[in-house]
Order: C-alpha cells, then structure tokens, then sequence
C-alpha cells in the first residue's frame, strides 16, 4: 500500500477524532499515530526479552559468590586453585566472543525472536553442567556455555527492543537491558549470601528458562518480518506492539519504504556508504570507550574498598551492586527526556573525575612509609601516616553511580539505533565483538599497567580516556532521543528522514 494513501488514511480518515483532539490543527502525522498507541503489550514483550540479560546478569555475578565455596571445598575433584579459579571467572569472556559472532548471523538467518529463545538453551544447559559438574572441565564447560549464550543476548535483545519500540518509550525501554544485567548480578551476589554454589546454579537457571517460555507468546519484530517481504505478519506483530486502535498500516508502510530504499541484503561493498560505515565507527568506538573507563579496573578494586571501610568483603559487592541497580534505573527513567548525548557527557566527567581522585588517592598513598609490596597491593598493604580511605570510598561511588548513568546502558542502546535494517546483525555483531574483545584485553593488561604505568598512572590513563571520550561524545555522537530509526538511519545519510 502507498505511503501518501497511508498518510491520507491517518490524517484524512480520522480527521474528526484528530480534530477534538488538536483542535489546532497542528499535529504531526508522528504524533497523530503516536497519540493512537497502546503500550501495555509493548511492555510484556520487553519484559519477556530482557530476562535474557537478567541470565547474562547472573552469569556475570556468580563466580563472585562460587569461587570462594569451590576453593574451599572438601571434593578435591572440584576444588579450584588460583590459576583454575582465574579461568573459571575469564572463560566467561572467551564464549561471549564466540556469542557475539554466532548472535550476528543468527539474527540474519532466523530473526530476532527465535535468536532469543535459542540462546536461553545455552544458559540452561552450561548452568546444569555446572549443578551436576563432577570435575573442574565441567565447571569450565558450563561457563563457556553460559558465556556463548551472554555473548548472543548481549547482541540479541538491544536489536530486538529497538526494533519494537517506538521513538518515545525506546530510550527508557532499551536502558532496561542494562538495568536487568545489573540486577541479576545484584541477585547473585544476594544468593551467594545463603545458598551454596550449586543451589546458587539452580537460581541462575530460572530467568532463562522463564524467556523461552515467554518469547513463544510474543512476536518477531516488525522491521524484520518486512525485511523478509511478510508485511501481514509485520502488522499483525504492530497491531500487537501499538494496541487496536493505532493505524498500524501508517508505521508498517514507513517501514517498508525505508527498506526498500536501502535494498534488500547487505554486500561488503556497503561499507562504503556513509550511512553504513559511519554509524559502524561510531558504534565501535562507543564500545572501546566503555571498556576504557577503567570499569573492570574499579570493579577489581571495590571488594578492598569496601573492607576498608569496615564491610565483609560479600557484603560490600551488594551494596555496589544495589547503587548500580538504583542509578541504572534513574537513567532509565529520564533517558526519553535529558537524551543520550546529555547523560553520556555527565557520566564521562563524573568518570574521569572520580578516575583522576582514585590516581591520586594511589599516588599519596605510595608516598607514605610501608612494607614494599606489588603494586596491586598497594590499598591493602599500605599503613598511611594520613588516612585517605575517605578518598577512595569518595570516588568509588562517584564513578559507579556515574557509569551507571551513562556509559553503563547507553552505548548498547545507541548500538540497537543507529544501524540500517540490512546491516544490523553484520554491524551488531562487530560492536559486541569489540567490547567483549576490549574488556578481555584491559582485563589482562590491567596487571602489566599496574606494574609499568604505577596504581596512580594506571588510573590517570583511565581518566584522559574518559576525558576523550566526552570529547568524542560531544563531536560525534548524533542525538537519537525522539527520533524513528528511519530518521536516525537518515542523520548518517546526511538525507532527510521519513
């Protein structure tokens, strides 16, 4: 059907409901339809979608509790070292890569719903291996297994939200993918305080099992379906998504124009159109800064932190998990209305900030007299003359609750945006294959860089990154809030947007 005689149905056959409400006559065709919509199903379809990153949650945070119990344990089959113990927790990050790529081709080939429900089964079976694990290589299996599945949501549920949600709800609906990560690491962490490691496994296993149940009951987006030629389906699937009064066809046709416009499969020589290869950029760099904020560097140092300041070390990791959790969700909250760009720039400096604190907390403190130790035992071993502890408790929850504002949720959420509809598995996959890639990278270097940059340089180097970072922010980054992806994908082309 033609898009003018779907503007003519929105604006024309419905003109006299319109007219009561706009008596101005004023409203957009957007926010004529918009007015129309119904979000109650939208919202039990994100719901079901990011329970996926509630699993990757719980897989992120439970060798926190498990490592302690099977160092410890009386099974000597099952009983870790330091090196197994280290593996146990990296092994995680090798599968993810593997995720990454698998989820790219996945979303391609199959959709994005069936991408969702198959990765569930990953997560179910490495947690069951775990919970009837026997030797350490079933230990190992399983967390590569779970990793392989974080690895496709990470990639999976950002496109799938994006491409359901309409441009006034997507900022606060794609942040909850971080904001369900960060609360099933919050939720292992307050497991790991009464159950042991296999119990703990068992609780670990219900999210994904509840999203394969759910995902049957809910539909493939739009956007894909029309990229396939299924334009039936697609407004079955809106009229679900936008309730039963929003003209569907309205959206549905847009859709379709834009994909016709773009052609229908991608070709390597793509990555010449500046619509494909400069969202692609943007979209990579987005990833290596996240992980060049030093987040792992502090996280490594937060169970110390919180000693310090007199908290069992299990303890401490709930009470940072809880602050991520809450400021995770005040992002959500005003993402649709102070906008990506404005949130990033607030966390970037409140980052390096807090990064530049922590590099001076590290430099005086090596000034002080004290047993001479490794670098990275510099906060546990030093006995200062002054005491600093204030200092890094200070920039500890500046730049949590800073990243949890910005450079947490955002950088996915951008990802699921910015991409055309033929190049969003290709593009998607890179970009998680950059972070996971980033993160095992500053995770292994981050021992050498304590050792050759010093505890203070290390976290100075953090901070000039952040500081690039809000630079880049500010010269790069389009503005998505309040705008369809179509209009989005338009920016990049330097065209003008349906």
């Amino acid at each position: 059907m033609d898009v003018q005689e779907e503007r003519r149905r929105l604006l024309e056959g419905e003109g006299e409901e319109e007219e009561e409400e706009d008596p101005t006559g004023l409203m957009s065709e957007q926010e004529a339809y918009l007015s129309k919509v119904k979000n109650r199903k939208l919202y039990l379809a994100t719901f079901a979608s990011v329970l996926g990153p509630m699993s990757f949650g719980f897989v992120l945070g439970y060798s926190s509790p498990a490592i302690p119990d099977l160092r410890s344990i009386s099974d000597p089959r099952l009983r870790l070292d330091a090196d197994q113990a280290s593996w146990f927790g990296s092994i995680v990050t090798v599968g993810a890569v593997v995720g990454g790529l698998l989820g790219g081709w996945m979303v391609e080939r199959i959709g994005r719903k069936l991408s969702l429900m198959f990765c569930s089964l990953p997560f179910i079976f490495g947690f069951t291996i775990i919970i009837a694990a026997q030797n350490v290589w079933m230990l190992y299996i399983g967390r590569a297994l779970t990793g392989l599945a974080s690895g496709v949501t990470s990639l999976v549920v950002p496109l799938y939200i994006s491409e359901m949600a309409h441009e006034r709800v997507r900022g606060t609906l794609g942040s909850c993918v971080q904001l369900m990560v960060v609360l099933g690491i919050l939720g292992a962490y307050a497991a790991g305080l009464v159950v042991h490691w296999r119990w703990l496994a068992i609780c670990c296993s219900i999210p994904p099992t509840l999203l394969m149940v759910f995902m049957c009951f809910m539909p493939e987006t739009p956007r894909f379906l029309l990229s396939q030629g299924k334009r039936r389906e697609a407004e079955e699937a809106l009229r679900f998504l936008r309730g039963p009064d929003a003209p569907v066809e309205w959206e549905c046709a847009r859709i379709e124009d834009a994909c016709e416009e773009q052609g229908s499969s991608f070709q390597m020589s793509d990555l010449k159109d500046p619509g494909v290869y400069k969202p692609l950029v943007v979209g990579v760099l987005l990833m290596v800064f996240q992980q060049l904020t030093g987040i792992n560097a502090i996280m490594f140092y937060a169970e110390t932190i919180c000693e310090q300041a007199h908290l069992p070390g299990d303890v401490g990791s709930v009470l940072v998990g809880l602050v991520q959790v809450v400021f995770t969700a005040v992002a959500a909250v005003i993402m649709d209305r102070a906008g990506r760009k404005v949130l990033l720039v607030i966390s970037g400096v409140a980052m390096a900030i807090s990064t530049t604190s922590f590099g001076v907390y590290f430099y005086l403190m090596s000034q002080q007299p004290r047993t001479p130790t490794a670098a990275l035992d510099v906060m546990a071993t030093a006995a200062p003359a002054l005491d600093l502890r204030w200092l890094a408790q200070c920039s500890l929850a500046v730049f949590i609750t800073g990243f949890a504002l910005g450079w947490g949720p955002i950088p996915r959420l951008v990802m699921s945006e910015i991409f055309p509809v033929k190049v969003r598995g290709f593009a998607s996959a890179v970009c998680v294959l950059t972070n996971w890639s980033m993160a095992f990278v500053v995770t292994k270097t981050f021992h050498d860089m304590m050792d050759h940059l010093t505890s203070a340089g290390t976290f100075w180097l953090f901070a000039s990154s952040c500081s690039v970072n809000v630079i880049f922010t500010i010269v790069f980054l389009p503005e998505t809030k309040g705008k369809t992806l179509e209009q989005i994908e338009a920016i990049f082309r330097g065209t003008s947007g349906p």
